[in-house]
């Protein structure tokens, strides 16, 4: 039963190590063949360099490695998804973002001229490499034990601190996850993946915000202690109805500290959580259809 255990999950993580690889070369290739391009927006000297409106990096993890958001659309309201918070954890939630972004590339038309889209796919780059980067050898030679406990410590940063603790709504140093002593950073956006972000926010000043999680099966509104906003309620009925997840006003299954979507209420940016129902599944059917229903929602 162990050897099926292990084998199981050899065979899981060496398939989401695989998906990154490919994508990392295939970026590296067309970065290759667009490089020194001589002709678009900024002049220096007598060449203009193109820029790449497409994509920025919004800052860097604890081991350095970048966090990217990509750009769809161009109108002035944002709309913003995040997935990959918990790293490794729940790659699963990296996912649905990279399959959010091959959605809207290939449906351009679906984004509304008065939206832009913004896709984080991988907010803890560090955490999911604990995971992705761990050989298919370092597991055979563990057992299903030690095999669990790297998948869990890939839901932390480079500092192991648990970045969904680490935001200003309720925040707590010594924080829980489920029933488990976490740390939530040495304050507020201690951690510089959690300060990429609210630096972008603070920018740019999103119209909504989804974020995926896994895993619970649901779409959770959010709220600060000051009530759940009509344009959150709003998009977590549409997401749900459109779905299939059922609908929540709060997540209440534990108590939790310096969550991220929390903040966001705070600062009276709508927003949803969307978990997942397992932490392997991507259940793109499912959040194809939110994503288009949030899309229509904003032609109105």
């Amino acid at each position: 039963m162990k050897k099926n255990i292990i084998i199981a999950i050899v065979i899981v993580l060496t398939g989401i190590g695989i998906y990154f690889l490919v994508r990392s070369l295939s970026n590296n290739k067309d970065g290759a063949q667009n490089q020194n391009v001589p002709t678009g927006n900024e002049q220096t000297g007598q060449t203009q360099i193109e820029v790449d409106k497409s994509k920025s990096v919004i800052g860097t993890s604890v081991g350095g490695r970048e966090i990217i958001a990509y750009h769809y659309g161009e109108g002035s309201k944002e709309l913003l998804f995040i997935g990959g918070i918990h790293g490794g954890y729940e790659w699963n939630t990296s996912l649905v973002a990279y399959e959010t972004m091959n959605y809207l590339k290939e449906n351009p038309t679906l984004i509304p001229a008065n939206v832009k889209v913004t896709v984080i796919p991988v907010l803890n780059p560090d955490g999911l490499n604990k995971v992705v980067g761990t050989t298919t050898a370092n597991f055979t030679k563990a057992n299903v034990s030690s095999s669990q406990d790297i998948v869990v410590s890939g839901r932390f940063n480079g500092n192991n601190v648990d970045l969904n603790r680490n935001f200003d709504c309720d925040w707590q140093s010594n924080a829980k996850w489920q029933n488990k002593n976490v740390s939530g950073g040495s304050a507020a956006f201690s951690e510089p993946e959690s300060q990429a972000l609210k630096n972008y926010v603070e920018a740019h000043n999103p119209s909504a915000v989804v974020v995926w999680y896994s895993a619970a099966g649901g779409v959770f509104a959010s709220s600060c202690h000051n009530g759940v906003l009509p344009e959150t309620r709003t998009l977590t009925n549409t997401y749900a109805k459109a779905s299939g997840y059922p609908a929540y006003e709060t997540f209440d299954f534990y108590e939790i500290t310096g969550d991220m979507v929390n903040w966001f209420a705070k600062n009276n940016i709508p927003a949803i959580s969307v978990l997942l129902t397992t932490h392997e599944d991507v259940e793109w059917t499912k959040n194809q259809a939110g994503i288009k229903a949030l899309l229509e929602y904003y032609t109105k």
